[in-house]
Protein backbone atom coordinates (compact mmCIF):
# COMPACT_ATOMS: atom_id res chain seq x y z
CA UNK A 1 0.00 0.00 0.00
CA UNK A 2 1.89 3.44 -1.24
CA UNK A 3 0.35 6.53 0.82
CA UNK A 4 1.34 10.18 0.23
CA UNK A 5 1.97 12.64 3.14
CA UNK A 6 1.09 15.79 1.79
CA UNK A 7 2.14 18.77 3.79
CA UNK A 8 3.57 22.27 3.31
CA UNK A 9 5.41 24.98 5.54
CA UNK A 10 2.89 27.63 4.78
CA UNK A 11 0.46 25.38 6.74
CA UNK A 12 2.71 26.61 9.71
CA UNK A 13 2.16 30.47 9.09
CA UNK A 14 -1.27 30.54 9.84
CA UNK A 15 0.07 32.10 13.20
CA UNK A 16 -2.98 31.69 16.34
CA UNK A 17 -3.28 34.59 18.96
CA UNK A 18 -2.03 33.40 22.30
CA UNK A 19 -4.19 30.43 23.93
CA UNK A 20 -6.20 29.84 21.24
CA UNK A 21 -6.63 26.37 20.29
CA UNK A 22 -6.14 25.71 16.42
CA UNK A 23 -2.55 26.39 17.18
CA UNK A 24 0.29 26.00 15.28
CA UNK A 25 1.99 23.40 17.54
CA UNK A 26 -0.80 21.14 16.56
CA UNK A 27 0.31 20.59 12.91
CA UNK A 28 4.28 20.31 14.29
CA UNK A 29 3.36 17.97 16.93
CA UNK A 30 1.94 15.58 13.80
CA UNK A 31 4.58 15.89 11.34
CA UNK A 32 7.03 15.28 14.23
CA UNK A 33 4.99 11.96 15.05
CA UNK A 34 5.22 10.91 11.46
CA UNK A 35 8.56 10.91 11.43
CA UNK A 36 9.26 7.71 13.09
CA UNK A 37 10.77 4.99 11.21
CA UNK A 38 7.49 2.68 10.47
CA UNK A 39 6.53 6.22 8.22
CA UNK A 40 9.43 5.88 6.63
CA UNK A 41 7.77 4.48 3.23
CA UNK A 42 5.61 7.41 3.29
CA UNK A 43 6.05 9.67 0.04
CA UNK A 44 6.12 13.03 1.35
CA UNK A 45 5.32 16.03 -1.17
CA UNK A 46 4.17 19.47 -0.67
CA UNK A 47 1.04 20.81 -1.59
CA UNK A 48 0.61 22.74 -4.01
CA UNK A 49 -1.50 26.58 -3.97
CA UNK A 50 -5.10 26.13 -4.80
CA UNK A 51 -6.16 29.18 -7.10
CA UNK A 52 -9.17 30.66 -7.39
CA UNK A 53 -11.19 28.52 -9.82
CA UNK A 54 -10.64 25.54 -7.18
CA UNK A 55 -11.58 27.13 -4.21
CA UNK A 56 -14.96 28.12 -6.04
CA UNK A 57 -15.99 25.27 -6.71
CA UNK A 58 -17.84 25.78 -2.91
CA UNK A 59 -16.96 29.05 -2.16
CA UNK A 60 -18.53 32.62 -3.67
CA UNK A 61 -15.90 34.88 -4.90
CA UNK A 62 -17.45 37.35 -2.11
CA UNK A 63 -16.35 35.03 0.32
CA UNK A 64 -13.16 34.34 -1.26
CA UNK A 65 -12.64 38.16 -1.54
CA UNK A 66 -13.56 38.45 1.88
CA UNK A 67 -10.95 36.30 3.52
CA UNK A 68 -8.17 38.42 1.28
CA UNK A 69 -9.23 42.05 2.63
CA UNK A 70 -9.41 40.76 6.13
CA UNK A 71 -5.59 39.62 6.38
CA UNK A 72 -3.50 41.74 8.67
CA UNK A 73 0.02 42.81 8.00
CA UNK A 74 0.54 41.94 11.56
CA UNK A 75 -1.15 40.34 14.55
CA UNK A 76 -4.68 38.74 14.42
CA UNK A 77 -7.95 39.73 12.98
CA UNK A 78 -10.91 38.15 14.01
CA UNK A 79 -13.80 36.75 11.30
CA UNK A 80 -15.79 35.43 14.84
CA UNK A 81 -15.59 35.11 17.68
CA UNK A 82 -13.46 31.58 17.22
CA UNK A 83 -12.00 32.45 13.57
CA UNK A 84 -8.90 33.94 13.22
CA UNK A 85 -6.56 35.21 10.92
CA UNK A 86 -2.82 36.06 10.67
CA UNK A 87 -0.76 37.80 7.82
CA UNK A 88 -0.05 33.70 6.45
CA UNK A 89 -3.50 32.38 6.90
CA UNK A 90 -4.73 32.66 3.44
CA UNK A 91 -1.66 30.98 2.11
CA UNK A 92 -1.84 27.91 4.33
CA UNK A 93 -6.31 28.18 3.52
CA UNK A 94 -5.25 27.76 0.11
CA UNK A 95 -2.17 25.41 0.56
CA UNK A 96 -4.75 23.32 2.64
CA UNK A 97 -7.39 23.12 -0.17
CA UNK A 98 -4.38 22.30 -2.80
CA UNK A 99 -3.28 19.44 -1.27
CA UNK A 100 -6.58 17.85 -0.82
CA UNK A 101 -6.76 18.69 -4.72
CA UNK A 102 -3.15 17.45 -5.20
CA UNK A 103 -3.76 14.06 -3.04
CA UNK A 104 -7.22 12.88 -5.49
CA UNK A 105 -5.00 13.17 -8.91
CA UNK A 106 -2.32 11.16 -7.07
CA UNK A 107 -4.76 8.61 -6.04
CA UNK A 108 -6.90 8.94 -9.65
CA UNK A 109 -3.89 8.33 -11.73
CA UNK A 110 -2.84 5.42 -9.52
CA UNK A 111 0.43 6.74 -8.31
CA UNK A 112 -0.89 5.74 -4.99
CA UNK A 113 -3.66 4.26 -3.19
CA UNK A 114 -4.50 6.47 -0.86
CA UNK A 115 -3.21 10.20 1.16
CA UNK A 116 -2.82 12.19 4.33
CA UNK A 117 -3.14 16.09 4.13
CA UNK A 118 -1.41 17.44 7.11
CA UNK A 119 -2.71 20.49 6.63
CA UNK A 120 -4.15 23.35 8.94
CA UNK A 121 -6.32 25.44 9.39
CA UNK A 122 -9.20 22.91 9.23
CA UNK A 123 -12.23 23.28 7.21
CA UNK A 124 -15.15 21.16 7.35
CA UNK A 125 -17.42 24.65 9.09
CA UNK A 126 -16.72 26.79 6.15
CA UNK A 127 -19.91 27.24 4.49
CA UNK A 128 -20.03 28.49 0.76
CA UNK A 129 -20.35 31.55 2.16
CA UNK A 130 -18.85 32.28 4.93
CA UNK A 131 -15.82 31.35 7.15
CA UNK A 132 -16.70 29.78 10.96
CA UNK A 133 -15.41 27.56 13.36
CA UNK A 134 -11.59 27.90 13.06
CA UNK A 135 -12.25 26.80 9.06
CA UNK A 136 -11.88 29.37 6.27
CA UNK A 137 -11.77 27.15 2.69
CA UNK A 138 -13.71 23.36 3.07
CA UNK A 139 -11.05 21.68 1.83
CA UNK A 140 -12.86 18.20 1.84
CA UNK A 141 -15.89 19.97 -0.04
CA UNK A 142 -13.67 21.42 -2.85
CA UNK A 143 -11.57 18.02 -3.45
CA UNK A 144 -15.20 16.09 -3.42
CA UNK A 145 -15.94 18.64 -6.35
CA UNK A 146 -12.98 18.73 -7.80
CA UNK A 147 -13.19 14.86 -7.91
CA UNK A 148 -16.44 15.16 -9.76
CA UNK A 149 -15.84 17.87 -12.62
CA UNK A 150 -11.82 16.45 -13.42
CA UNK A 151 -12.14 13.14 -13.04
CA UNK A 152 -16.27 12.41 -13.37
CA UNK A 153 -16.57 10.69 -10.54
CA UNK A 154 -20.16 10.08 -9.76
CA UNK A 155 -20.19 8.78 -6.07
CA UNK A 156 -18.19 10.60 -3.74
CA UNK A 157 -18.26 9.76 0.20
CA UNK A 158 -17.22 12.10 2.57
CA UNK A 159 -16.34 10.60 6.20
CA UNK A 160 -16.34 12.79 9.07
CA UNK A 161 -15.20 11.54 12.64
CA UNK A 162 -14.24 15.08 14.02
CA UNK A 163 -16.19 15.43 17.59
CA UNK A 164 -18.04 18.56 15.85
CA UNK A 165 -20.34 18.32 13.20
CA UNK A 166 -19.25 19.28 9.39
CA UNK A 167 -22.04 22.05 8.57
CA UNK A 168 -20.11 23.27 6.08
CA UNK A 169 -19.39 19.94 4.34
CA UNK A 170 -23.01 18.95 4.86
CA UNK A 171 -24.54 22.06 2.88
CA UNK A 172 -22.56 21.21 -0.19
CA UNK A 173 -23.72 16.92 0.28
CA UNK A 174 -27.35 18.63 0.29
CA UNK A 175 -27.02 20.41 -2.67
CA UNK A 176 -24.82 17.75 -4.63
CA UNK A 177 -26.97 14.37 -6.50
CA UNK A 178 -24.17 11.45 -6.22
CA UNK A 179 -22.47 13.12 -3.12
CA UNK A 180 -22.59 10.71 0.56
CA UNK A 181 -21.98 12.69 3.71
CA UNK A 182 -21.62 10.60 6.99
CA UNK A 183 -20.66 12.32 10.13
CA UNK A 184 -20.23 10.74 13.70
CA UNK A 185 -20.10 13.58 16.49
CA UNK A 186 -20.79 14.76 19.66
CA UNK A 187 -24.51 16.30 20.56
CA UNK A 188 -25.40 18.67 21.58
CA UNK A 189 -22.43 20.56 20.71
CA UNK A 190 -21.26 23.04 18.25
CA UNK A 191 -22.01 23.89 15.23
CA UNK A 192 -25.70 22.40 16.72
CA UNK A 193 -25.85 20.73 13.39
CA UNK A 194 -26.02 17.22 11.98
CA UNK A 195 -29.43 15.58 13.16
CA UNK A 196 -30.49 11.87 12.16
CA UNK A 197 -33.14 12.88 10.02
CA UNK A 198 -31.37 15.80 8.04
CA UNK A 199 -31.83 14.71 4.09
CA UNK A 200 -30.71 16.27 0.95
CA UNK A 201 -30.01 15.59 -3.10
CA UNK A 202 -27.16 13.81 -1.66
CA UNK A 203 -27.01 10.96 0.98
CA UNK A 204 -26.88 12.33 4.14
CA UNK A 205 -25.98 9.89 7.50
CA UNK A 206 -25.68 11.41 10.65
CA UNK A 207 -24.83 9.54 13.67
CA UNK A 208 -25.19 12.42 16.47
CA UNK A 209 -23.52 10.61 20.02
CA UNK A 210 -23.97 11.90 23.32
CA UNK A 211 -21.19 13.45 25.89
CA UNK A 212 -19.40 10.44 27.32
CA UNK A 213 -20.53 8.05 24.74
CA UNK A 214 -17.22 6.46 24.45
CA UNK A 215 -15.74 3.73 22.57
CA UNK A 216 -18.34 0.93 22.22
CA UNK A 217 -21.27 3.37 21.02
CA UNK A 218 -18.63 4.96 18.50
CA UNK A 219 -17.71 1.79 16.67
CA UNK A 220 -21.13 0.77 17.26
CA UNK A 221 -22.05 4.18 15.16
CA UNK A 222 -19.51 2.80 12.97
CA UNK A 223 -20.71 -0.90 12.21
CA UNK A 224 -24.52 -0.43 12.61
CA UNK A 225 -24.95 3.29 10.47
CA UNK A 226 -22.03 4.29 8.67
CA UNK A 227 -20.71 1.35 7.49
CA UNK A 228 -23.97 -0.20 6.14
CA UNK A 229 -25.12 2.84 4.51
CA UNK A 230 -21.77 3.50 2.86
CA UNK A 231 -21.44 0.09 1.12
CA UNK A 232 -25.11 0.63 -0.47
CA UNK A 233 -23.92 3.98 -1.90
CA UNK A 234 -20.90 2.11 -3.34
CA UNK A 235 -18.18 4.94 -3.59
CA UNK A 236 -16.05 5.78 -6.30
CA UNK A 237 -13.88 7.92 -4.34
CA UNK A 238 -13.81 8.16 -0.22
CA UNK A 239 -12.94 11.20 1.32
CA UNK A 240 -12.21 11.18 5.20
CA UNK A 241 -12.27 14.44 7.67
CA UNK A 242 -9.93 13.00 9.83
CA UNK A 243 -10.85 15.32 13.08
CA UNK A 244 -9.11 13.89 16.38
CA UNK A 245 -10.91 16.08 19.68
CA UNK A 246 -13.26 12.92 20.00
CA UNK A 247 -10.24 11.64 22.48
CA UNK A 248 -10.90 11.28 26.12
CA UNK A 249 -8.12 14.15 26.58
CA UNK A 250 -9.16 16.82 23.64
CA UNK A 251 -10.25 19.88 25.60
CA UNK A 252 -13.26 20.67 23.28
CA UNK A 253 -15.31 18.10 23.90
CA UNK A 254 -16.70 14.75 26.02
CA UNK A 255 -17.18 12.30 23.73
CA UNK A 256 -14.03 9.85 25.37
CA UNK A 257 -12.46 7.72 22.56
CA UNK A 258 -9.21 6.68 22.84
CA UNK A 259 -6.41 6.22 19.95
CA UNK A 260 -6.84 2.84 18.64
CA UNK A 261 -10.87 4.00 18.04
CA UNK A 262 -9.22 6.33 15.12
CA UNK A 263 -7.39 3.14 14.00
CA UNK A 264 -10.70 1.41 13.94
CA UNK A 265 -12.22 3.86 11.82
CA UNK A 266 -9.57 4.15 9.52
CA UNK A 267 -9.97 0.65 9.14
CA UNK A 268 -13.33 0.38 8.37
CA UNK A 269 -13.13 2.56 5.86
CA UNK A 270 -10.34 1.15 4.09
CA UNK A 271 -12.25 -2.07 4.26
CA UNK A 272 -14.62 -0.17 2.36
CA UNK A 273 -12.56 0.87 -0.48
CA UNK A 274 -10.97 -1.92 -0.77
CA UNK A 275 -14.31 -3.12 -2.36
CA UNK A 276 -15.55 -0.01 -4.08
CA UNK A 277 -12.96 2.32 -4.84
CA UNK A 278 -9.73 0.15 -6.19
CA UNK A 279 -8.40 1.37 -2.67
CA UNK A 280 -8.78 5.36 -3.51
CA UNK A 281 -9.00 7.31 -0.01
CA UNK A 282 -7.84 10.86 0.52
CA UNK A 283 -7.93 12.22 4.35
CA UNK A 284 -7.52 15.55 5.25
CA UNK A 285 -6.71 17.15 8.87
CA UNK A 286 -9.78 18.53 10.94
CA UNK A 287 -9.90 18.60 14.40
CA UNK A 288 -8.02 17.74 17.67
CA UNK A 289 -6.53 19.93 20.45
CA UNK A 290 -4.96 18.45 22.86
CA UNK A 291 -0.93 18.34 21.98
CA UNK A 292 -0.21 15.57 24.19
CA UNK A 293 -2.29 12.97 22.42
CA UNK A 294 -3.07 14.37 18.74
CA UNK A 295 0.46 12.92 16.98
CA UNK A 296 -0.57 9.21 18.63
CA UNK A 297 -3.74 9.94 16.75
CA UNK A 298 -2.04 10.90 13.58
CA UNK A 299 0.04 7.67 13.96
CA UNK A 300 -2.76 5.50 14.81
CA UNK A 301 -4.51 6.84 11.75
CA UNK A 302 -1.72 6.63 8.95
CA UNK A 303 -0.59 3.44 10.08
CA UNK A 304 -4.11 2.13 8.76
CA UNK A 305 -3.95 3.52 5.60
CA UNK A 306 -0.46 2.34 5.25
CA UNK A 307 -1.46 -0.95 6.06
Amino acid sequence: MTTALITHPDCLDHVSPPGHPECVERLSVILAALEGEEFSDLMRLEASMADDEKISLVHDQEHIENIKSKIPMDGNAYIDGDTYLSSGSENAARRAVGAVCDAIDLVMNGEVDNAFCAVRPPGHHAEPGHAMGFCLFNSVAVGALYARHKYFCHRVAIIDFDVHHGNGTQTVAEKTKGFFYGSTHQSPLYPGTGHVHDYGRGVIVNAPLAAGSGSNAFRRSFEQRIRPELEDFAPELIIISAGFDAHALDPLADLNLDTDDFYYATEQLMAVAKTHTKGRVVSSLEGGYNLSVIGECAKAHVSALMK
